[in-house]
């Protein structure tokens, strides 16, 4: 299986027919994964943490739309998944699961699309730091598990200024420090310079204000940690905007 990351953009996106099209377009190019090892930008926990099994869907979100409320998703037990990821971390690292911690929006939301059937295991992990070089080293210790048919995905969102957008629609305009963040991330992406997406806060254009929290773009760390290569340029399966932010998204071999 290759890794991915994504933006999983929030609930609307469920009926962005656009958006909704390519990552379900993507998904139908990919083989198909046994299980999905999931990491999200709403999820920050140390150490790591790994989600319960088929616990109901967690709704972090407000404002919405109340249908969004009453979704569900609920696909085949992770048991086997969650002792494999436990077993792979070193003892000085070990691996909770929670009780009751279900899925967030930022695994659901973009796996509804993805695969719509939900007969597939997900287990979610949590993003345990934001120290690119402990991210890589977690990718890379996830990485066997492509091997063994599970698809890992980083999922946030490229840009994540959201204090500093002046409008909600679908369709508004990027504003600069987006685009500048974008098209920086994009071009270190496609030379696979990980060094300097590494040095994101000093080096990239548009910060803070594309990132005034970083949950959103460091789970691509987990992504290319699992790469067979890290420093191997991935393919950028989807690029553009989405309220202002970057929807590009990378796929690892």
């Amino acid at each position: 299986m290759p890794a991915l990351y994504i933006g999983h953009g929030a609930p609307p996106l469920l009926d962005d027919p656009v958006w909704s099209g390519q990552l379900a377009a993507w998904a139908r190019d990919l083989p198909r994964p046994r299980a999905i090892l999931i990491v999200s930008a709403h999820w920050e926990s140390a150490p790591v943490m790994l989600s319960a099994d088929r616990a109901p869907l967690v709704y972090d979100f407000g404002g919405f739309d109340a249908k969004y409320y009453r979704m569900t998703y609920e696909t085949p037990s992770a048991t086997d998944l969650a002792q494999r990821v436990a077993a792979m971390m070193p003892s000085t690292e070990p691996v909770h699961q929670h009780a009751s911690r279900g899925l967030d929006h930022g695994a659901w939301v973009p796996l509804r699309i993805m695969y719509p059937e939900a007969d597939i295991p997900v287990l979610q992990l949590s993003l345990p730091t934001h120290d690119p070089v402990r991210l890589l080293a977690l990718g890379e210790r996830l990485r066997p598990l492509r091997d063994e048919g599970v698809l890992i995905m980083g999922s946030g969102f490229l840009t994540h200024g959201l204090p500093f957008l002046k409008e909600f629609r679908i369709e508004a305009e990027a504003p600069g420090w987006s685009t500048d963040f974008d098209a920086w991330a994009g071009e270190a992406l496609a030379r696979g310079d990980v060094d300097a997406l590494a040095a994101y806060q000093s080096q990239a254009p548009g910060m803070p204000y594309a990132h005034p929290t970083v949950e959103h773009y460091t789970p691509l760390f987990v992504t290319l940690g699992a790469a067979t290569d890290p420093e191997a340029p991935g393919e950028q399966v989807i690029d553009g905007f989405w309220m202002g932010l970057s929807k590009r998204s990378l796929q690892v071999a």
